[in-house]
């Protein structure tokens, strides 16, 4: 039997009622056939416990998990405050996964939990690996996890999934797991699979300013670029540019104006978040001291444009087998810089695909390693995944 992927979303705000009525359309996109793994993206609205146990009584899949979003979709159809879940029954592919708790205080030990999720080397009649990763992105340290995940597999899975958000309040983000949500956390879900998967990865913004270096910072805060406070940079940024900069709000100009680090030719994607009373700037990740950066630009356009080159990329990585499904990432922050215009996004994704049926969500950055694309933990970046038929 062809592996069949069934998405659906819903606005309901019972959490037992939308749990319901997701599981009843799954069950019937499936055929009556319970799904092997049921992915859930979900609003921080919903009271999470109840919504994992509606959908588990509802379609009984083998393998539930996913993560609170920013922002859900299911092909074309967006929304805030709502659910979007993605099922897949596949003879073709085998499913096993793992948590890993304490990130704050042992990635080590974390990391070492979900290593059990990673048994392909037991399975060669499964040769084409992959992992879904959600993971708390507050708890920070996502791009040395990135890191160290290729390390642990030997570099023999793809990666790709993305930070656990919260509707932009950037206080609790949630793993799930079964019926609970865990915080402080990360996920795994092994794919392995007997025909490949493909992974696309782009962002579509360019190079906005001159080359600075990072002579100051500490984790995920920028003091200063060219010995120079940064709000000082980004003052004179804003009036080279033409640019509003309220530094009693600085959002609206920090959504244009992103952090990229210069990775070779590449520029990894660090999104501003708040300016702090000192003049330093704290991003959605690492910036470390000594890189180059520069002050990145990108608009609707560029959006849609790396939307669309992400899923021909994820096209390509099938080697010509038949797509079941997708599934997307993209930005928390991508989705509030453009409103309503994130649809087209969306649009230019089925046109690039060829079909709507994917689902996703909008995190708190994304993950992706795979051969020949930009590797590790981004910002504003739009991450597809291209599941065989």
């Amino acid at each position: 039997m062809p592996t069949q992927v069934a998405v659906c979303q819903t606005a309901l705000s019972s959490a037992v009622e939308a749990g319901a009525y997701l599981s009843s359309e799954v069950l019937q996109k499936l055929g009556g056939l319970t799904p092997d793994v049921l992915i859930v993206f979900a609003s921080p609205q919903y009271c999470y416990p109840e919504l994992l146990a509606a959908l588990n009584l509802g379609c009984r899949p083998a393998i539930l998990l996913g993560c609170s979003s920013a922002g859900e979709f299911s092909g074309c159809s967006v929304g805030n405050g709502s659910a979007s879940v993605m099922a897949i029954k596949s003879d073709e592919m085998r499913f096993n996964a793992s948590l890993g708790q304490g990130l704050r205080s042992n990635r080590a030990d974390a990391l070492q939990k979900i290593g059990s999720a990673f048994i392909g080397h037991l399975h060669a009649d499964f040769p084409y690996r992959c992992a879904l990763v959600l993971t708390d992105a507050l708890a920070g340290h996502a791009d040395d996890l990135v890191h160290e995940l290729t390390v642990q597999t030997c570099g023999t899975y793809q990666l790709f999934g993305g930070g656990a958000a919260d509707d932009a309040r950037f206080q609790e983000t949630h793993v799930f797991y079964g019926t609970e949500a865990f915080g402080d956390a990360v996920l795994v879900l092994e794919i392995l699979s007997k025909k490949p998967l493909g992974i696309g990865v782009k962002h579509g913004w360019k190079v906005g300013s001159r080359a600075f270096r990072v002579t100051e910072s500490e984790g995920n805060c920028v003091v200063s670029l060219n010995a120079m406070p940064v709000v000082e940079v980004l003052t004179e940024h804003a009036m080279r540019t033409g640019q509003i900069f309220d530094l009693a709000d600085p959002i609206p100009f920090f959504l244009h104006n992103v952090i990229g680090i210069d990775a070779g030719g590449e520029h990894k994607l660090r999104v501003p978040l708040s300016l702090n009373a000192d003049g330093s700037i704290t991003c959605a990740a690492g910036v470390p001291i000594g890189c180059t950066v520069y002050i990145m630009t990108g608009s609707a356009e560029t959006a849609s444009q790396a939307a669309r080159e992400a899923s021909l990329a994820a096209l390509a990585g099938l080697q010509g087998q038949k797509h079941a499904g997708f599934i997307l990432f993209d930005c928390a922050a991508t989705r509030l810089r453009l409103g309503r215009a994130f649809t087209d996004e969306l649009k230019s994704v089925a046109v690039a695909l060829g079909s709507d049926n994917f689902a996703g969500c909008n995190t708190y950055g994304q993950i992706a390693r795979t051969d020949g694309q930009f590797s590790g933990f981004h910002n504003c970046t739009a991450i597809v995944c291209a599941i065989p038929e």
